[in-house]
């Protein structure tokens, strides 16, 4: 059975970060810098029989502005259409539904966020950023 929750307190962070350590976006983060990212954000964990698959985490204002971040489900359980359940129970969670704009940076998975509405910047060269 799979379920999402945004109970922190059922996220399993040394998995987080075993995950997140080695990928691309997050590589070298450790155990006390994802345990920051989760308690300045809403966590949505994704379990199968009750055993984490996955994660997202969302940075939001609640009304303006949401930022999608740190999503992933673990190798051996993709192509079961999970992903598309973690981001459909985000986008239609109670607290986020009515936030007007949301963000993300991908660099492989456009065919799962487009099929939630996400599109490329309509004026990228408004954009700026500080990278440190």
């Amino acid at each position: 059975m799979i379920s999402v929750s945004t109970d922190k307190t059922k996220l399993d962070v040394p998995f987080i970060q075993n995950f997140l350590k080695d990928i691309y976006w997050a590589a070298g983060r450790t155990v006390e810098e994802v345990q920051t990212t989760i308690d300045a954000s809403v966590c949505f964990g994704i379990y199968l029989n009750d055993k984490q698959i996955g994660f997202a985490r969302v940075i939001t204002d609640y009304v303006v502005f949401a930022y999608l971040m740190d999503v992933f489900i673990t190798e051996e359980h993709r192509g079961k259409g999970y992903s598309s359940i973690l981001i459909e129970t985000m986008m239609n969670d109670p607290l986020l539904k009515d936030v007007k704009i949301w963000r993300l940076a991908t660099t492989d998975a456009h065919f799962l966020y487009e099929k939630f509405g996400f599109t490329k910047l309509n004026h990228p060269e408004k954009m700026m950023e500080k990278i440190i």
